[in-house]
């Protein structure tokens, strides 16, 4: 671990700080302060009552508990009940954390929250012409949000303001800050030294009404770095190297902290020492850089991830119009790094110097490739070698330095005389940065070089792209630098190979039109004639002129908007006001009828696909509409394809789970391992519980879609033994008994009943804890919730 700074004179700067006039969380909150004092006062108390050197990760969390003098603190165990400073919502999971939130009756939120429209704009032709597509279809979404917004007091970024990660991260992230969102991704802020973690819809309403938020205390693994990046090395390929190293559930119920070479030897000497530890992030090219490596933690199953304060991040914070939040954060250093001492549960050493190039795909973004190695494999594999279109930008790498090292390869190629042999997309990760790239040129170059600048947000990288250059079913290759790759994630078409690299990397590709090509070795051929090798990328981390902050595109709520109103239309097609869920009887769940036994690899996608299904994000019955229809089922390797055992005849999974409830079956799902890897979206849990199920028994879990389930009153299960998995047929009923002594740590039984009359017992294990039980019992969280208001 890094060295903390110790000694008498951190307390004086602290007391002389406590003098300073109060500092706004935002220049849109002007009436919320960072409280550095708490934190401060917190972790004194946890340091003492734990005795040890703590981690980062620990630093900010345990900084954030809501009784840190009484909360018992064991990694990987007991589940924290924490006070998160604030919430962001994208506009697809917002529409359902409002709705749940509007049922709670309460009349404005507790805590600083934003809403963020960026998922819902389909990519097409261009960025203009798409967006106002997109205010005309969503009209009806935007405006229900947009009031929503008003009059909870939430505030309001429009579509067409960018990436919602983007977005916090000019606005709203600082070091030290923990922070929830309702995607993913959010974990995008730890590269600003924050924690900030992706959750579920009901999760934010519990933070936004003001009561604890729960996380299982997280193990922290230790990510140490040496050497230097450079040439066609990036930041993203760490965290492809991580990804390969880790798989897609390596990092399950742990923070990822980034700490560098030889801390350990250092003593603790003060502000001297604190610029020798931030010497060696020097590397990492900016906080926004970390960034992209925080962002794609979500891939490898992390709660979060996160980089130690630097002068890159006070940098950044100045350039981005928070000095006063940057000289805060510089006051309070000791609180931003790590102690000297501290102990990892994992440590994973990377030598930045040996690193190479990486590319990772396709159908999972931990199979990780050197770009030198990619032709051949792909070749061997049978992956079509021809790269139909390259795309860059998403949350994960839309900075204005991405942007400017791809257009230093668009410049290399135009003064040759090339273009891009494939399709090639851009999409800028705010108003921002598209204002400041169109100021400085880099959007001309990418434009004049074949590229297409699309609206500013999440796009193709979420299945938002209207991709009309091949057929579904027809084989082909695309390269991104997004985050995920799943089947069919980018453009529905399940026959699609999709690999994530660096937005260099994307380009040098798209420029070439192969995947054989090594920009590291191989040379390109100008038109003339002329071989020549594309020279490694360059590009400034901010803009010498500062950024051009571009169309105001924020909605500020009123002081009171308790005299508006939000109005649903009960024959709207888009959104639905949400009926409670119906409470736990007390009894055994007894003949549970399977409803799909799912193989392999089943992702949020998989349960709840998005792309054209995102309009239905507020409209709980018509969503269910898509439940389960990627996953396999193990009886005929076929999706949406399942056995109606009240008919006999094949049926869609939603079609069969709507009969079953219209017969009042109860059914289960049984899964394999990382069920519901992916997205925070919590539709993949209210979907099988709108639609009658009970219970969701798997391997293992995904951290985000396992407490989503609970909160909707559905039990997640695991098995005991997983080799147990295989003693389930697709035709069989399950009991799960013991319910009614239901208590944490205390296994339940299922008892499997075959169609030929026999049955067997299983162990099966859950995570609850007590309050979680209480939600089973009540039926769901928001119904829990209630109770206690009453």
């Amino acid at each position: 671990c890094a060295p903390v700074l110790c000694g008498a004179r951190r307390f004086h700067v602290a007391a002389a700080l406590n003098a300073k006039a109060k500092v706004a969380m935002s220049r849109f909150e002007p009436n919320s302060s960072i409280n550095y004092d708490k934190l401060r006062s917190n972790i004194d108390i946890v340091r003492k009552r734990l005795n040890r050197p703590l981690t980062l990760s620990e630093k900010i969390v345990y900084g954030h508990l809501d009784d840190p003098a009484g909360q018992e603190i064991v990694r990987g165990r007991t589940y924290l009940r924490l006070r998160p400073d604030r919430v962001a919502m994208q506009d697809a999971t917002a529409q359902m954390a409002m709705l749940q939130f509007i049922s709670s009756g309460l009349p404005k939120v507790a805590v600083p929250s934003t809403i963020h429209c960026d998922h819902l704009i389909e990519a097409q032709t261009g960025g203009a012409q798409d967006l106002q597509r997109a205010k005309e279809i969503n009209q009806e979404v935007y405006n229900f949000l947009a009031s929503a917004g008003a009059k909870y007091g939430v505030g309001f970024w429009k579509p067409g303001s960018g990436i919602i990660h983007q977005i916090i991260l000019e606005n709203y992230a600082y070091p030290g800050v923990m922070l929830i969102g309702t995607d993913s991704h959010t974990p995008n802020g730890g590269g600003l030294g924050c924690i900030c973690i992706g959750v579920g819809g009901a999760d934010a309403v519990d933070v936004m009404a003001g009561i604890p938020w729960e996380l299982k205390c997280p193990n922290v693994i230790g990510v140490k770095l040496t050497g230097t990046l450079s040439g066609w090395t990036s930041p993203k390929d760490v965290i492809l190297k991580v990804a390969g190293i880790l798989t897609v559930k390596g990092g399950t119920g742990a923070i990822v902290e980034y700490h560098g070479p030889g801390v350990d030897s250092i003593s603790c000497t003060g502000e001297n020492l604190l610029k020798q530890y931030l010497d060696w992030v020097n590397f990492l090219k900016g906080c926004l850089r970390m960034a992209t490596i925080c962002n794609m933690g979500a891939e490898i199953g992390a709660t979060t991830s996160v980089f130690p304060y630097n002068h890159r991040m006070r940098t950044y914070l100045e350039k981005t119009g928070r000095e006063e939040i940057a000289a805060q954060a510089n006051e309070n250093q000791d609180l931003l790094v790590p102690d000297s001492g501290c102990h990892y549960d994992q440590i994973i050493e990377i030598n930045l110097s040996e690193l190479k190039p990486h590319i990772n795909g396709p159908f999972t973004p931990d199979l990780a490739h050197p770009v030198s190695d990619i032709g051949s494999v792909a070749e061997k594999n049978g992956w079509p070698l021809d790269v139909k279109v390259g795309l860059i930008g998403s949350c994960t790498n839309s900075s204005y330095e991405d942007m400017g090292r791809a257009a230093s390869l668009a410049k290399q190629a135009l003064d040759k005389g090339l273009k891009c042999k494939a399709q090639f997309t851009v999409t800028p990760g705010s108003e921002q940065i598209r204002a400041t790239i169109e100021r400085d040129g880099y959007a001309k170059m990418l434009r004049d070089v074949g590229g297409v600048v699309l609206a500013n947000a999440c796009g193709p990288c979420i299945g938002q792209w209207d991709r009309r250059d091949v057929k579904k079913g027809e084989k082909n290759t695309i390269v991104t630098s997004f985050n995920r790759n799943f089947t069919a994630r980018n453009d529905a078409n399940p026959a699609t190979h999709a690999f994530v690299t660096s937005p260099e990397i994307v380009t040098a590709l798209a420029i070439a039109g192969t995947l054989k090509f090594n920009p590291e070795t191989d040379f390109l051929t100008a038109p003339n004639g002329e071989k020549f090798k594309l020279l490694p990328p360059t590009g400034d981390e901010l803009p010498a002129r500062d950024f051009d902050p571009g169309q105001d595109t924020y909605q500020q709520p009123p002081a009171d908007g308790s005299g508006l109103r939000v109005d649903v239309n009960p024959q709207s097609n888009r959104l639905q006001l949400l009926e409670p869920f119906d409470r736990w009887n007390g009894k055994d769940l007894e003949d549970l009828q399977v409803l799909i036994k799912v193989k392999g690899k089943c992702t949020t996608d998989h349960i709840s696909a998005a792309g054209p299904w995102l309009k239905f994000r507020g409209h709980l019955d018509n969503i269910s509409n898509n439940l389960l229809i990627g996953a396999v089922n193990t009886e005929n390797d076929a999706v949406n394809k399942i056995r109606n055992y009240l008919t006999g005849e094949f049926g869609g999974v939603p079609d069969v789970a709507r009969y079953y409830k219209k017969h009042n079956v109860s059914w289960v799902v049984v899964g394999d391992e990382n069920y519901g890897e992916g997205s925070s979206r919590e539709h993949a849990a209210l979907e099988p519980r709108h639609l009658g199920g009970r219970a969701i028994i798997v391997k293992s879990f995904a951290r985000i879609h396992e407490t989503n389930l609970k909160k909707q009153g559905l039990l997640p299960l695991t098995f005991s033994n997983p080799a147990d998995y295989d003693k389930i047929c697709p035709d069989d009923k399950i009991s799960i008994v013991g319910l009614k002594s239901f208590a944490p740590g205390k296994p339940l039984k299922a008892v499997i009943k075959h169609s030929d009359g026999s049955s067997e017992t299983i162990e099966l294990n859950h995570t609850f804890n007590e309050t979680q039980s209480e939600w089973f019992q009540a039926g769901s969280a928001l119904n829990r919730m209630k109770e206690l208001q009453k």
